[in-house]
């Protein structure tokens, strides 16, 4: 879990309790926060507005206008209001048209796109929205942003202002002083003088100096060539600014790295360039400005106009606050109030979210207070504490709950940093809270319960009564809304900035593990862990009770998934390292064959895997077409440009299979031989429910979702995938599963027909589609046929048809028509689907999962047709999952009763192993292999109701030979 960091185990001795009484502060720079003086807010609103446009996804509101940027402009702005609650601010944006640096260099910036026009469309309404809450805005003609941020800051200081300013723009580094921070909102990390030399290794004054010398690619500062950021600041801390660099030339090979004394030459080769550089670079302070630093005042903002703006955008967290007098909060401060950025007063998360009823157990007689307390709580919230991510060699290093909001405890059992107190003993913790946690009528709610689970199971603990998961409420209510970890959930929903581990562990390779954290900040985090989890589910629960299909997919699917994935994931595969280790010897043959026959066609040695040297070889001296530039203006060399580009010419082809073997060895014949683990002499991945926009499973570490059937080298993977002695491998695959669906959601007769016959339906399309008999269809017109088959249901046009099929568009649109004229209830379904997407901004499957489509309503026509197309898709691919995921509840039901039918110690003699799109993975013992493949696909084909499923398996020694 992305909460979840920990190290090793030593339990000791009980003594106290210790009550934790301060809440966590926001990040705020210790000047500000000290200070006496007023504060200015500057706020970069450019750099608010594309880390808005690219950071948050492209929603729109229903009449198709784009939102996403304004709703993260905001999003960011709340953020800066709770911690600063500003009374002088200021939102500073680029104005359109040149400014003097383009004047002064033609190519500033010039390898930047144009603004997008879903972006360019958010601008107007921002201001608008902006205005009337009340924040001053500032645009300024001939200069960009920066510099009327820098005059403002520069001006403030002299006036006595501290001044805090808001932008993730580096250049901004070079106003920093003792009264002068940034802020970046994105991550809250601030930079005072000491931590711009710690960043970039100079202190502020010397970064226009660093740019000069290194560049800047992102506003195409060109700086002298050859020289890097590690140089430059070598340089600098060496010599001082530019100026005494030029000044003393001589003494530059005198320093004592690498390189130093060819850097004369470069200097002076592009001494003009490197002046040219820090020009651009600074920031002017000299702006001429029509106001005051001391007139940017927060105004009180408009009510009215706000609820209006809110309700036409649809923000309905932002009109409910606005409704609820939360939002914005500008309308609490005035002249009088102290210049306090902190003041709890102001702050209502504050309140909310103290801590002060937050507990540590140190002795027996608070844990057994607190366990009387869950075992009487209707619904309590649980979180484990470890020292490492994999749940088969991770410790326990404690364990939170929380019973109410803000009533939350942390227990620890690990702790072993010197001078930690005693702590009660796991073993004797485990025995006690046992029959709870096993109590299928004791009810829990956590985050990622799945690694809480697979992690008790390890001392011996079968955790039941697993009644919800904020993950998987928060992924079924919506899947495309944002991340569904416990930070991003709690920021979304509960406008909570949660205590990040980095916070309390650090960093990098000195970053601690939970059992070396003092329990003064463990306790906290963890229990803030439980406390928000049980928030976030009083928050999520009741808008999933508003729909009863969502809640019925919650609450059949997902959440009894839960503990099917957690015993796979713990059961693992089985690997034969040496037939991969010889796999991976053969593919660098082949590798090295490829890369010779590359040299030889390109008439020299290159690296086939530098896009640079290739976007020459191609593009330069071969000179083959240029089909696609890159955002930067370079010919591209992506995967679909090369496959074009291979149906011609015989160099990309070669280049094609050589990324592809390398992949293959990279990801999976090297790598999977080095993820046996050492326990179980297995490979354990990890399965990930909310992940994807339709419902279906992802797997990570190693991603067995990715191995490619479609090739010989790809399928040879397979055959490492071995049964232990005594076993088959047994392989189920849901057989048309998408095609089979269309025919349901269409009830279309034709199709339905087909497949309850038995026929095969590719067969049949290609007789209808070109008017044969069956008997007389050939191969390819099958093939052409599956094509279209298949490019329908994944709502494929015509052209792309043509493409697919290698025919003419005309061709391919009377194949279409023909298909249509046969198979008319597909037409109308795809026509249904298009205006329900439309009009709902979603999907659904047979089980009622919602698929959220973003640019559903994009004023991109690519973008918008892109939504259409997987507006036909989706359902079929989002009901593939859960039937599948249905499937495997009902397979595991019957597994655990068959387990308990066994002897003490006897092992299992069916294994659910893998999930892989439709197909499931099992170990079956040979004693039982023909009873358990009937039930097995008995199971899967009634795993749905009213749907006709058809299940094919196959079994073999691996897993290549189950197919």
């Amino acid at each position: 879990m992305s909460r979840k960091t920990k190290n090793q185990l030593q339990p000791e001795f009980p003594i106290s309790t210790i009550n934790h009484n301060q809440a966590s502060e926001a990040v705020v720079p210790e000047s500000v926060k000290n200070c006496s003086h007023q504060i200015l807010l500057l706020v970069d609103g450019s750099s608010y507005l594309y880390r808005a446009f690219h950071a948050f996804p492209p929603l729109s509101n229903s009449k198709g206008e784009p939102t996403g940027a304004i709703y993260g402009v905001l999003n960011m702005l709340r953020r800066l209001f709770l911690q600063y609650s500003p009374q002088n601010m200021a939102i500073v944006f680029d104005a359109p048209g040149e400014t003097f640096r383009s004047a002064l260099f033609s190519e500033y910036k010039a390898h930047r796109p144009s603004m997008p026009d879903d972006l360019r469309a958010q601008i107007a309404p921002l201001h608008h929205i902006l205005s009337a809450m009340g924040l001053p805005l500032l645009v300024v003609e001939g200069v960009e942003a920066d510099d009327v941020i820098g005059t403002l800051a520069k001006d403030a200081e002299k006036a006595g202002y501290e001044v805090v300013i808001s932008t993730g723009d580096k250049d901004m580094a070079q106003l920093v002083s003792p009264h002068i921070t940034l802020i970046n909102t994105m991550n809250d990390k601030t930079l005072d003088p000491d931590g711009v030399c710690e960043k970039f290794g100079v202190p502020p004054d010397l970064i226009v100096d660093l740019l000069a010398l290194m560049g800047d690619s992102a506003d195409n500062i060109p700086g002298v060539p050859g020289i890097g950021e590690k140089t430059a600041q070598a340089l600098l801390q060496g010599m001082g600014g530019l100026d005494k660099l030029f000044d003393h030339l001589d003494k530059i090979a005198d320093l004592s790295f690498r390189g130093a004394r060819t850097l004369a030459e470069k200097l002076i080769k592009h001494q003009e360039q490197a002046y040219l550089s820090r020009q651009l670079a600074t920031i002017k302070t000299d702006v001429s400005l029509d106001i005051r630093c001391d007139e940017l005042q927060v105004c009180p903002p408009q009510i009215d106009e706000l609820k209006k703006l809110f309700s036409h955008y649809e923000f309905k967290t932002y009109l409910a606050d606005v409704e609820a007098g939360k939002w914005p909060a500008t309308h609490l401060n005035s002249k009088s109030s102290k210049n306090n950025p902190i003041s709890s007063s102001t702050d209502p998360l504050k309140a909310i979210f103290s801590t002060d009823d937050y507990e540590t157990i140190l002795n027996e007689e608070r844990w057994f207070v607190w366990l009387e307390r869950l075992k009487k709580a209707s619904l309590f919230a649980i979180d484990t504490e470890t020292d490492g991510l994999d749940t088969k060699t991770a410790h326990l290093i404690g364990i939170s709950f929380a019973v109410a909001p803000g009533k939350a405890a942390y227990l620890p059992l690990g702790h072993d940093y010197p001078e930690a107190p005693a702590q009660l003993n796991r073993d004797k913790v485990l025995a006690l809270f046992k029959p709870l946690l096993e109590d299928p009528q004791a009810l829990k709610v956590g985050q990622n319960l799945k690694f809480d689970q697979s992690l008790l199971a390890n001392y011996g603990i079968k955790l039941q009564g697993i009644a919800f998961d904020t993950m998987l409420e928060s992924y079924v209510f919506n899947s495309v809304a944002g991340r569904h970890d416990m930070d991003s959930l709690s920021e979304r929903h509960l406008n909570h900035k949660t205590l990040s581990f980095e916070d309390i562990a650090g960093k990098g390779k000195n970053q601690l593990t939970f059992n070396q954290i003092p329990l003064e900040q463990a306790a906290i985090y963890a229990a803030e862990d439980a406390d928000v989890t049980l928030r976030l589910h009083l928050a999520l629960w009741p808008k999933l009770k508003e729909n009863p299909d969502l809640m019925k997919v919650l609450q059949e699917i997902e959440m009894p998934l839960l503990s099917v994935l957690s015993r796979m994931e713990r059961t693992g595969v089985m690997i034969d390292p040496d037939i991969l280790l010889n796999h991976s010897k053969e593919l660098q043959l082949r590798l090295t064959e490829l890369e010779k026959k590359a040299h030889d066609i390109a008439g020299e040695t290159f690296n086939l895997n530098s896009t640079q040297q290739l976007q020459t070889i191609l593009y330069e001296k071969q000179t083959l077409p240029v089909l696609k530039k890159t955002p930067k203006g370079a010919p591209s060399t992506n995967e679909a440009v090369l496959a074009e580009l291979a149906l011609d010419y015989p160099l990309p082809k070669i280049i094609l299979e050589h990324r592809s073997l390398t992949k293959l060895k990279t990801t999976y014949t090297d790598k999977l031989p080095l993820m046996i683990h050492p326990l179980s002499g297995r490979v354990h991945t990890s399965y990930h429910q909310a992940v994807t926009s339709t419902g279906r499973l992802s797997s990570r570490d190693p991603n067995l979702q990715n191995i490619p059937v479609r090739n010989e080298e790809g399928r040879r993977i397979r055959h490492a995938f071995i049964a232990p002695r005594g076993y088959q491998i047994v392989a189920a695959d849901y057989s048309q599963i998408e095609l089979r669906i269309m025919a349901h959601l269409s009830q279309d007769q034709g199709l339905l027909n087909a497949f309850s016959e038995g026929q095969d339906i590719h067969l049949i399309t290609a007789a209808e589609v070109f008017g044969l008999p069956v008997s007389q269809v050939s191969a390819q017109q099958r093939r052409s046929a599956k094509a279209i088959n298949f490019g329908l249901i994944y709502g494929m046009s015509a052209f792309g048809l043509a493409r697919q099929l290698n025919v003419s568009r005309f061709e391919a649109e009377r194949y279409m028509n023909l298909y249509f004229t046969h198979y008319p209830k597909v037409l109308d379904y795809m026509q249904r689907t298009r205006e329900e997407a439309v009009k709902n901004g979603y999907v659904t499957t047979l089980e009622g999962r919602r698929l959220y489509l973003a640019d559903i309503h994009s004023k991109n026509a690519n973008r918008r047709k892109a939504a259409e197309r997987e507006a036909i898709n989706a359902p079929m691919q989002g009901t593939a999952a859960d039937i599948i995921k249905r499937a495997m509840i009902h397979i595991d039901f019957w597994l655990q009763q068959e387990e308990q039918k066994l002897a003490p110690k006897q092992k299992s003699r069916v294994n659910l192993i893998m999930q892989v799109h439709d197909e499931l993975v099992f170990e079956v013992h040979d004693s039982v292999l023909k009873s358990a493949t009937d039930k097995i696909r008995e199971l899967m084909e009634k795993s749905t109701q009213n749907l006709l499923l058809k299940v094919d398996i196959g079994f073999g020694n691996n897993w290549e030979q189950a197919h």
